[in-house]
């Protein structure tokens, strides 16, 4: 990393996020924030660079073409919350992956392992479930730009705060190869209590419409509330109803859900106008969630051997999933 004289303020700014975020000293050196084709005043002078309004994207050039502003070893890297590597400007944006340690990784091997002798008739067996936030604004991410030094407060490099995103609801939902099931709106920190009016007052009768015969499977993840103690016993006293299948810590790549939650925040997100309320905003997410296609949530159903042969390969590492 080169002095601090020689430091714009863009990287100066990409190393306080650094530290703000908890990466350590060493480990924010090793970032290269400032390679030496980016640092050095000749490229510098040369580089047009311009400033893309936040909340659009600019569609960059390939990284080894000979117009790409990024042609050093590595690209720069731009501190977030997205959670793909989506080209925000001419920043890249970090890949996040699952926090597994040596220890999750092994839990996840295990159990893909004991899953991958289970044919399709058994994953259309399964119902899935989540929870999700939705916010009237966006606001869970950041948007990166590139400006020039003492561009920061023109208009075309901010971008108005919303307090809390304007308001938002909490959804818990569930589906299965069958069909779609109920939609809660739940409160924005789901309790053991909530969760539990949850999976008696809508889930029971979904599985047991959905699954006459008591051959379905409820997939949850590890969160505390699905996790407690009354919660767990309310499971145990209707195995004769449906099973609760085991799932490994860290694996929201193996939850269909997750995806249908991208695909409807990106309707939602291209509809016109904005929510104005969270009326509307309950009432648009409803509208998105019972008009998803059956084929679209059929297909990532399908997709569980390819996930779990996936994880096998990876030995229990995070896929691209």
């Amino acid at each position: 990393m080169g002095k601090a004289a020689d430091l714009s303020e863009f990287d100066r700014g990409q190393i306080a996020m650094a530290r703000r975020l908890g990466t350590s000293i060493t480990e924010t050196a090793r970032l290269q924030l400032t390679p030496r084709c980016w640092s050095s005043p000749r490229h510098q002078r040369k580089r047009t660079l311009e400033t893309v309004p936040l909340g659009k994207a600019k569609s960059a050039p390939d990284s080894g073409s000979a117009d790409s502003p990024i042609q050093c070893r590595s690209k720069r890297k731009c501190f977030g919350t997205h959670s793909s590597a989506d080209t925000v400007g001419y920043g890249t944006v970090q890949q996040v992956s699952h926090s597994l340690t040596k220890r999750r990784r092994q839990l996840r091997l295990q159990w893909a392992r004991e899953h991958r002798d289970w044919t399709m008739d058994k994953w259309k067996r399964v119902a899935w479930s989540d929870e999700s936030r939705f916010l009237i604004h966006h606001v869970d991410g950041r948007v990166r730009v590139r400006r020039l030094p003492g561009e920061q407060l023109l208009p075309s490099c901010t971008a108005d705060h919303t307090q809390a995103g304007g308001g938002g609801i909490m959804l818990w939902r569930t589906f299965s190869w069958a069909a779609l099931g109920p939609v809660v709106v739940a409160e924005q920190t789901m309790k053991a209590a909530n969760y539990l009016n949850i999976t008696a007052d809508q889930l029971h009768p979904f599985m047991a419409f959905v699954f006459p015969t008591g051959n379905g499977i409820f997939q949850q993840d590890n969160a505390a509330c699905h996790k407690s103690r009354i919660v767990l016993e309310w499971f145990e006293e209707h195995t004769d109803e449906f099973h609760l299948m085991s799932w490994p810590p860290n694996s929201t790549d193996l939850n269909s859900m997750e995806h249908i939650w991208d695909v409807m925040e990106r309707q939602f997100r291209a509809q016109t106008p904005p929510c104005p309320n969270i009326s509307t905003l309950r009432d648009r997410c409803l509208d998105i969630w019972y008009n998803l296609s059956p084929v679209m949530y059929q297909k990532l159903v399908a997709s569980m051997p390819r996930r779990f042969a996936a994880v096998r390969k990876a030995k229990g590492g995070t896929t691209r999933y």
